[in-house]
């Protein structure tokens, strides 16, 4: 376990679940208007579910989440790189490599990492990278980017969000080793698979990516599983805000749907 990144990942993690709470609770509701109930709601709402008739200073396109997937394939990209190298051809990991791992307190001579956890993080950082290539492939040839808004930290958190989940993973170990037509771009209630049970199987299937990823590097290890639970307040609250937009929208929404686990929440 690192201490430092434990720590580090249960900050946001804590943040993310006090905001689903808030969310809840009457006086931070949507209608609730006063300056920190205006600031909470610029914070965690963007897109769809951001409010009417706010301003648009410290926004930025929704269709900049491409540079989150850009980032995260460049940086991931290069750590897989790095870390393929020492694993398989026995060179050094480069100093500023080593610099982090000792700032996160990770101890770069311990030898009491077995070979199986060194091919664990390999394997890990390939399928991060492998998933944020899919992504960036949606954005460009899939996604069709309506004119929403994200606040301005939102995104430098998903810049550093990618950055971070790399980074994590390398810290594991010691250092020495848009096709198709567009119909119209507005909202319809979705159908089929998944969107049966839940308004938001994409924000699900995101947490069950982190969720294997943590079962590969170990059920003992607490620094994954802080990602893990940072993943999952993040997507909670943004399951939640889409779910409250459906049901808000469209009368005749189903009512057994839930919003982001499958008969659960």
């Amino acid at each position: 376990m690192l201490p430092v990144l434990a720590a580090a990942w249960s900050l946001p993690a804590a943040a993310f679940l006090s905001a689903l709470l808030l969310l809840r609770a009457p006086a931070w509701r949507s209608d609730g208007r006063g300056l920190l109930s205006d600031l909470f709601h610029q914070l965690i709402r963007y897109g769809k579910t951001r409010l009417p008739g706010w301003s648009h200073n410290y926004l930025v396109p929704k269709s900049w989440f491409i540079h989150f997937y850009v980032v995260s394939v460049v940086w991931n990209g290069s750590l897989l790189y790095w870390l393929f190298r020492a694993e398989f051809l026995g060179e050094s990991l480069p100093s500023w490599i080593q610099d982090m791992h000792r700032a996160l307190g990770r101890d770069s001579q311990s030898e009491d990492i077995a070979d199986s956890e060194y091919f664990s993080a390999l394997l890990v950082l390939l399928l991060l990278w492998l998933h944020s290539c899919r992504r960036l492939a949606e954005c460009l040839w899939t996604s069709v980017f309506s004119n929403g808004f994200i606040h301005i930290v939102q995104y430098f958190y998903g810049l550093g969000f990618y950055i971070a989940l790399g980074s994590t993973v390398l810290c594991q170990v010691p250092t020495n080793v848009r096709n198709g037509k567009v119909v119209r771009l507005g909202y319809d209630v979705p159908f089929g698979d998944w969107f049966e049970s839940i308004s938001c199987p994409h924000y699900f299937a995101e947490l069950l990516i982190y969720v294997s990823m943590a079962i590969m590097l170990g059920f003992q290890n607490v620094t994954w599983w802080c990602v893990v639970m940072c993943v999952l307040f993040n997507q909670a609250l943004a399951a939640v805000l889409s779910h409250e937009f459906y049901q808000k929208n469209f009368c005749s929404y189903p009512k057994h749907r839930k919003a982001f686990i499958p008969h659960v929440f």
